[in-house]
């Protein structure tokens, strides 16, 4: 077989593989070294716009160049995996956690369906190199997403699908193996910026461009000291995470209810209320939360955020 057709067949294998196994979007881009990144990550760095997640300066040069994490790489498979839920909790559990941490941890559930993607590849293809990364390494996921044709990155930092919206897990698969290449789409944020205005602590000074150590987010799940009293009454009911920009954004009309399983709230998660969230004991905490990305924030996180979102009402 003519080699040209190999690599169309084998990106064919791919993809209907990747949607078999889950995924809503598969994209795919030449593995190069990010070069028009290089210095917006150095400039965002040098502003200390990663606040106190030192872990976010480190291994630069992997960040830019995926060789550095597969040697030999030639192809970056970005995949997305649609958390929106079927119901907002948070119109009715008082307090607010971010959708995507209503089921079970994303990086657990996410990896296991990467790898059995890495096991096709490798049963019906052959030796190829590669690995697997959801969120967990020093992979630039959004700029290879767009470079895939995913969506664009807008004005809030995250990727927007024209027909889905941004409520998406992100992952990659780097190989070693050539692949048919998907071009990029073109930016539709136009001249919106309800994202920008909605942002209750000033967290995106410029288009497209977060101010990590301003984010609810950060402040909620990231930030292991005690929450800066300048932004009482800036949280709006956030204990863990925050979907502020990607509530306001036009796009995000478009989406549609999950069908995994897995992302499925905790039954008990649908009945909380405040009173839940103020009494909530450590056992608690373990039982609602056991396979939950909430866990990052711990029992004593989450009781500050409490905390704090509750004495500045």
């Amino acid at each position: 077989m003519h080699i040209d057709q190999q690599i169309v067949k084998n990106t064919r294998l791919i993809k209907e593989s990747a949607k078999k196994l889950g995924f809503d979007f598969v994209g795919i881009s030449k593995a190069a070294f990010l070069e028009e990144e290089a210095p917006k990550l150095e400039s965002w760095l040098n502003n200390n716009m990663h606040g106190k997640m030192a872990y976010l300066a480190n291994h630069f040069d992997k960040r830019l160049d995926p060789s550095k994490l597969v040697p030999g790489a030639k192809s970056v498979i970005s995949l997305m995996c649609n958390y929106y839920p079927s119901k907002n909790l948070n119109n009715k559990t008082g307090y607010k956690i971010a959708k995507y941490a209503y089921g079970e941890d994303y990086h657990f559930v996410i990896k296991k369906k990467l790898k059995s993607l890495l096991k096709i590849i490798h049963d019906e293809i052959g030796e190829v190199e590669g690995r697997v990364f959801v969120d967990s390494a020093p992979v630039m996921e959004r700029q290879w997403a767009a470079k895939s044709g995913l969506g664009w990155i807008g004005k809030n930092s995250l990727l927007l699908n024209k027909g889905s919206g941004s409520f998406f897990f992100l992952a990659e698969v780097i190989i070693d193996l050539e692949l048919q290449e998907d071009g990029p789409v073109k930016d539709y944020c136009g001249t919106c910026t309800r994202c920008i205005d909605a942002c209750p602590t000033d967290a995106i000074p410029a288009p497209f461009v977060v101010d990590g150590s301003k984010c609810i987010s950060y402040f909620t799940i990231e930030l292991k000291d005690e929450l800066p009293s300048q932004y009482s009454n800036k949280f709006k009911d956030w204990i863990f995470g925050c979907d502020i920009c990607q509530d306001v954004c036009p796009w995000n009309r478009f989406s549609k209810p999950h069908q995994t399983l897995e992302f499925n709230p905790h039954s008990d998660l649908e009945k909380m209320d405040k009173e839940s969230w103020h009494d909530l004991t450590e056992d608690v905490f373990r039982a609602l939360f056991k396979k939950s990305a909430v866990k990052r924030t711990k029992f004593e996180g989450l009781k500050r955020n409490i905390k704090f979102v509750n004495a500045t009402n």
